[in-house]
């Protein structure tokens, strides 16, 4: 179990200590219509892990009850991400449709009891009907049916006797109830539709929020755990099993939601995914770049990874964007304890050692002294081999270490040597570098003296084997992609012609590897053959992505970190050790942030300086280890503009609501410009964020009026759309409204 414990494990534990409940029972419900993503991970973690940490069971129950999206494809899927996390599932794989007589004889209940009725009013006329946030609804003309009509129609629904939309049953509940989902809610529709597992025995199928409370009760499942967006749902859940008399006979399940990941970069959006897939904008579901389960499993990431990841994001009450770079650690941090590292040359540059004749083999290790592994390969060394092509530089910049034609350079593990000539083609590109080595400056054996800043990876001509790298990068280039006019024009690039030592492909020592200086790979399990070999980049060695803007204007490299040397992750310092230690401890931090920090002494005085002008411990973090490294980049601390007080003043600016997150970096942009104080600039740009609701509420009203289709759609229980007026509020504002203001206006008027 977790050491910090979340809410939902408080839950559990109270119910537990009153004797609620004397065994725990989870479930994980997912419909069927696409593969599961890096959001379904999250709740796999949640419902199996609280129910393996309070030795209790958890269900695998696909939810299917719409026979035009779902298939056996999808089952699979979901079955394999379950597994490949390392979960078990009681019993066998569940499905709502093994209840569909149950369900059908609830329903028949509820409309003997003058709880339901079937009602004939088309789609239009309901949502008509149906009221709105201010408005009580009214009902149709057909609730007043009798309970033997009623009983009559549902049957002939049943049968197929009428067409798709012609009924549907609805709960009698409220008309003017506040949560407009209890206004009378759909218990089933017309579906002529064929089911991939009930084939055509039903004409009509269960709605979720009748069928899942009634599929938790009858599974004996005591936590029914969803995520935010079914909050208001709740209330129908608890009304189907109170009316139908079912918590009285036996221990009822209750809901509890918790907030659904989101990252940035990302969309996790199935229909987006699939409109992807369709479009062929991916090769498909496993495609690398896709944030499903099957595209991390196929790219390399490692269950544990995925694991980590959802373990140190938590479990929160409201819905927040994660950082993609958290994920991105996760894998590093991971594999950075278990794989071998090797050489690999994607841009081949010919290098001719003039002073060496003859073939040996070099004793190399696989693992630096800082992983707890032994195991080691022999790297064939020959006159002609192959240096990456950027590692030789004949005008090199300011702090270039590798090899040019006034400095030598280290081969790794084997030998220095040095530039003596550059050869061209008629082009004037690089084909070939004459060198020279020094024969006593073997690594391990050096007695030359000679004094190198760098060592660069190479493979021997007549050995290396050559390789297909897929080099994967984030599929959309927006940190809040829409759809596929964000995608990355540049998330995949293929080389076909690197070279690898060969013990990789002989030896086959692993299935992932680090390519020093270059990043984590896999061998493709899909495409990969021995004649073939195919490697995709799992990830980076850091994350030189950076804060990319929709203009596409390359961000700043991120700042070259300590714990970077060639390409080798070295061990933190009893000093960075005690302060990343004291970040993710007693600051909370995420560990990133915290790596960031500790890693680099300035960064870390600033952070330190900031902190003791003000306590604002995560959010100072972010804005240094981002914002602040960006630009400590280039010039030192200081020559800056601003200094570690007016950052903090900035941020004690967004914690006291007069700014916003995104006015915030508007200010911090003028602050590395001309070094005014923050409090100055927004008093003078009149960016004071507005928070009072009267001056708020015109403006809601205002974009409500102008958007009647996406209210009814709102109102007819597509609660997405709450983004969508938020938004165009906040844009409407120029992004000074307070955002958590507008939320709870928009939310509040449009229940």
């Amino acid at each position: 179990m977790s050491e910090s414990k979340d809410f939902l494990r408080t839950i559990v534990e109270e119910d537990l200590a009153s004797g609620k409940y004397t065994e725990i029972a989870t479930r994980f419900p997912p419909e069927p219509n696409g593969f599961p993503h890096i959001g379904h991970a999250k709740s796999i973690c949640i419902n199996f892990g609280i129910a393996n940490d309070y030795k209790g069971h958890c269900n695998l129950r696909m939810d299917d009850t719409n026979p035009t999206t779902e298939d056996t494809q999808y089952v699979e899927a979901l079955k394999d991400a379950v597994e490949w996390l390392g979960f078990d599932w009681e019993g066998s794989v569940r499905f709502t449709s093994d209840y569909f007589s149950e369900l059908y004889g609830y329903a028949v209940e509820l409309i003997k009891m003058g709880k339901a009725y079937v009602d004939s009013v088309d789609e239009e006329q309901m949502r008509a009907l149906r009221g709105t946030v201010t408005q009580a609804g009214k009902r149709s003309q057909y609730a007043n049916r009798s309970i033997e009509e009623n009983l009559d129609l549902f049957e002939r629904m049943k049968n197929g006797e009428f067409e798709n939309g012609e009924h549907v049953l609805r709960a009698k509940i409220d008309m003017g109830a506040a949560n407009m989902k209890m206004r009378d809610p759909l218990l089933y529709r017309i579906r002529h539709a064929h089911h991939f597992r009930a084939g055509d025995a039903w004409s009509i199928y269960p709605m979720y929020d009748f069928a899942h409370c009634l599929s938790d009760y009858m599974e004996g499942i005591t936590h029914s755990i969803c995520t935010l967006e079914f909050e208001n749902n709740r209330d129908i859940y608890n009304w189907v099993l109170e009316t139908l008399g079912l918590g009285e006979k036996s221990p009822r399940p209750y809901q509890h939601e918790f907030a659904r990941l989101g990252i940035n970069y990302t969309v996790m959006s199935k229909r987006k995914l699939l409109e992807l897939v369709e479009a062929g904008k991916v090769s498909g579901w496993d495609d690398p770049r896709l944030p499903t389960i099957a595209g991390y499993k196929r790219r390399g990431y490692t269950p544990e990874s995925i694991l980590n990841f959802c373990d140190g994001i938590g479990i929160a009450k409201a819905n927040s964007m994660v950082d993609v770079a958290q994920l991105e650690f996760s894998i590093r941090d991971d594999l950075n304890k278990k794989v071998p590292r090797v050489l690999a040359v994607l841009d081949p540059l010919k290098v001719t050692i003039e002073n060496y004749d003859g073939f040996e083999e070099i004793d190399a290790p696989y693992y630096p002294h800082d992983v707890p592994k032994e195991g080691s390969r022999k790297l064939p060394f020959s006159k002609e081999i192959y240096i990456e092509r950027d590692d030789f530089n004949e005008n090199p910049p300011k702090g270039y270490y590798r090899l040019t034609t006034k400095q030598s350079v280290r081969l790794r593990h084997a030998y220095i040597i040095t530039c003596k000539e550059v050869i061209k083609d008629d082009n004037g590109k690089i084909v070939e570098i004459k060198a020279v080595y020094s024969p006593d400056s073997k690594s391990g054996e050096d007695t030359s003296g000679i004094k190198v800043k760098s060592a660069i990876q190479w493979v021997s001509a007549n050995e290396a084997k050559k390789v297909e790298i897929r080099l994967y990068d984030r599929l959309f280039k927006d940190e809040s992609p829409e759809g596929l006019e964000d995608i990355n024009p540049d998330s995949l690039k293929v080389i076909k012609n690197a070279l690898i030592e060969p013990a990789v492909i002989t030896d086959k020592p692993d299935v992932r590897f680090q390519f020093e200086r270059q990043g984590y790979f896999y061998a493709d399990p899909v495409d990969y053959t021995n004649e073939k070999p195919v490697f995709n980049k799992i990830v980076g060695l850091k994350d030189s992505w950076g804060k990319k803007k929709k203009t596409d204007t390359p961000a700043p490299k991120p700042q070259v970190k300590k714990e970077q040397i060639d390409g080798e992750v070295v061990a933190m310092t009893e000093v960075e050790k005690a302060l990343f230690d004291k970040y993710i401890t007693e600051l909370k931090l995420n560990t990133e942030v915290a790596n960031t920090l500790a890693r680099d002494e300035k960064l870390s005085s600033f952070f330190e300086t900031s902190l003791y002008e003000y306590d604002s411990a995560v959010i100072l973090a972010n804005l240094v280890a981002n914002d602040v490294a960006r630009e400590l980049k280039e010039i030192e601390v200081n020559n800056l503009k601003f200094n570690a007080k007016q950052v903090a003043q900035l941020v004690k600016m967004i914690d006291d609501e007069t700014i916003s997150n995104k006015i915030a970096k508007q200010v911090f942009e003028e602050m590395v410009k001309s070094g005014n104080n923050p409090i100055q600039i927004v008093e003078a740009k009149g960016l004071i964020q507005i928070s009072d609701p009267s001056k708020i509420s015109p403006i809601i009203d205002e974009v409500i009026a102008k958007n009647p289709d996406n209210v009814a759609k709102f109102q007819a229980g597509n609660t997405k759309l709450l983004g969508f007026f938020v938004g165009q509020v906040l844009k409407a504002t120029g992004g000074k409204a307070n955002p958590k203001v507008v939320n709870e206006l928009v939310a509040d008027k449009l229940k």
